[in-house]
């Protein structure tokens, strides 16, 4: 799917409250989970470590010589659009490493299922 040389970077907005920024974790977890061996870290925009910055550099130090970084957000609002490429930007340039931003989730029918598991679920404990 992925080269090794790729890694991919999830990036949230970011929460003072911990359990919040782990949710993030247990997604990256998940996409680890799904392509073995490959590189996958989380930042968090703002509000808490670790940083896009942050994030590259582990990247660039696991190896990576390309990242691929996914705004983990629903609409491609401001953070998605410009706040997030503005930042992974600038830290990849200062890092010297390759970046592309992809889309954020947006619509697609694996999240109207999603969101249909969830109603049910909602009525089953209800």
């Amino acid at each position: 799917m992925l080269p090794s040389s790729v890694a991919i970077v999830l990036v949230d907005h970011g929460s003072k409250r911990e359990a919040a920024n782990a949710m993030l974790a247990r997604v990256a977890e998940r996409v680890t989970a799904r392509v073995p061996g490959s590189i996958v870290e989380i930042a968090h925009m703002e509000l808490c470590p670790p940083t896009i910055e942050q994030a590259l550099e582990r990247c660039r130090a696991r190896g990576a010589t390309r990242v691929v970084v996914h705004p983990y957000m629903l609409a491609p609002g401001r953070h998605a659009s410009e706040d997030i490429p503005r930042m992974v930007r600038e830290a990849a340039d200062k890092l010297g490493i390759e970046a592309q931003v992809s889309a954020p989730l947006g619509v697609d029918d694996r999240l109207a299922e999603l969101v249909l598991a969830r109603c049910a679920e909602a009525l089953d404990e209800g």
